[in-house]
């Protein structure tokens, strides 16, 4: 059997590889690379990282996102989001926004992964999902980034504070807070 066909039994559609993860079954993995991106059984998404892409009724489906950014960060350890995601908390956010947001431990910095893009933020302290509680937090931190009328976003956030498990919620913005989102939720929740 030749080394292609060897690298290609190994592959699996919708799976993310790091061009790493195929040198166990290549010893000339960057000629089969370009050969399986040539004949379409690879996507090139980023430097060193591939697609293997999955065929549905409807055509080739992306990556999985959760897939994508674990590859890439070649961890586990990290929450995505999105601005919009704050409209869920009903605190007169309505706008939407065009961005995924990555909080991890190792990458800071704008990341176009195939045609995706996310920004992704290396703080100390990552939640292990994304919460109502982190939502609120989060909110804070970002909210002049914001485009919402500010002075009644933070009056409902802090009426939605008053709502919400007290202790998680001093304690992420403890550990996940600015400086200014620390002292909003401590003066709150005191």
């Amino acid at each position: 059997m030749k080394r292609l066909e060897i690298v290609k039994k190994h592959l699996k559609p919708g799976q993310v590889y790091h061009r790493a993860d195929l040198e166990k079954w290549s010893s000339s993995v960057d000629r089969h690379l370009q050969e399986l991106v040539k004949e379409g059984a690879l996507e090139k998404l980023s430097g060193g990282l591939y697609y293997v892409p999955k065929q549905t009724t409807f055509g080739k489906a992306p990556a999985d996102e959760r897939e994508l950014v674990k590859s890439f960060l070649k961890d586990d350890r990290f929450v995505i989001m999105s601005p919009n995601d704050y409209n869920a908390l009903q605190v007169g956010t309505s706008q939407l926004y065009n961005e995924r947001r990555v909080y991890n431990y190792k990458r800071h910095g704008v990341f176009k992964l195939g045609n995706r893009t996310f920004r992704f933020v290396r703080k100390p302290y990552v939640p292990g999902k994304v919460t109502k509680e982190f939502l609120l937090v989060d909110l804070v931190n970002n909210a002049k980034r914001l485009a919402e009328d500010q002075p009644y976003l933070m009056e409902n956030v802090k009426r939605r504070a008053v709502e919400m498990d007290s202790r998680r919620l001093k304690q992420l913005a403890n550990d996940f807070g600015t400086v200014r989102t620390r002292k909003l939720f401590t003066s709150l929740l005191d």
